[in-house]
């Protein structure tokens, strides 16, 4: 069995203390990959580069106490490889991805909009470089998984308040149409929602923190793990952790057979 978690942490430093680590060594996970770090490698105890068994790599930021995406690992890794080749993308530190012979598990976290134009401009730039890496991997031979925040609801399922959001970032008719793009184009799979085709409600991966949200479930499905076709066909169970809440999201969890 291959396990493996996405979780965005939203400050890996307030995730710990919220005892995320601490719950993360219980969950017997190959592969644990985090996104929203917001911290630089200085800002990083000995125990998030290295918690029990694990050896985390991470991508920074260049701006502090922002982004950033990390992955944690039992296995060394065949290869390391960092951003998309796209230095102003690059220096949020967005992509990270390990290479273990034949698969590749990415740490991948796409820009919010909902702060402005400009940085929904800045989503659609990445989003489009992302698009040509996405087919580049989807043509490489191995087994691929994608985790982290996609910041995107691609269906009406996959959020509450779907009607009210229908002009906002996030839920824009333009990104969801690129990510039916990602899945049907390029032959990607949505591993929960292969899962759990009709499923609504208990999918969702993030609350807002306004109001009362989280209690009342008002929630998006934004955290994915998109696999190559052989890989996502293995997948066997799902799983979103919600007795704790260590940030605004709650973890992703999905085993695969080997």
């Amino acid at each position: 069995m291959l396990r493996i978690i996405t979780a965005n942490v939203n400050g890996i430093r307030s995730a710990v203390a919220k005892g995320f680590l601490a719950w993360m060594l219980t969950q017997e996970a190959d592969v644990v990959c985090v996104q929203e770090i917001k911290a630089q490698a200085a800002d990083m105890s000995s125990e998030m580069h290295e918690p029990g068994p694990y050896r985390g790599y991470f991508h920074y930021a260049e701006k502090r106490g922002y982004s950033g995406v990390g992955i944690y690992t039992r296995r060394t890794p065949d290869q390391v490889v960092m951003g998309l080749g796209q230095a102003a993308i690059d220096a949020e530190g967005r992509y990270l991805e390990l290479v273990f012979g034949n698969l590749s598990v990415v740490s991948v976290y796409l820009p919010s909009g909902s702060s402005g134009p400009d940085r929904q401009a800045a989503k659609f730039v990445f989003m489009g470089h992302f698009f040509e890496k996405l087919r580049e991997l989807a043509a490489c031979g191995r087994d691929v998984v994608l985790c982290g925040d996609w910041n995107i609801a691609h269906q009406e399922i996959d959020l509450k308040n779907w009607r009210g959001n229908r002009k906002n970032s996030g839920f824009l008719p333009e990104e969801r149409a690129w990510l039916s793009r990602v899945l049907n184009e390029l032959a990607w799979v949505d591993v929960y929602r292969a899962l759990h085709p009709t499923a609504e409600g208990e999918g969702y991966t993030w609350w807002s923190n306004r109001g009362e949200a989280y209690a009342k479930n008002v929630g998006w499905r934004i955290d994915y793990q998109i696999a190559t076709r052989a890989l996502a066909a293995r997948a066997k169970a799902v799983a979103i952790y919600k007795t704790e809440r260590f940030s605004d999201h709650a973890p992703l969890i999905i085993d695969y057979d080997l």
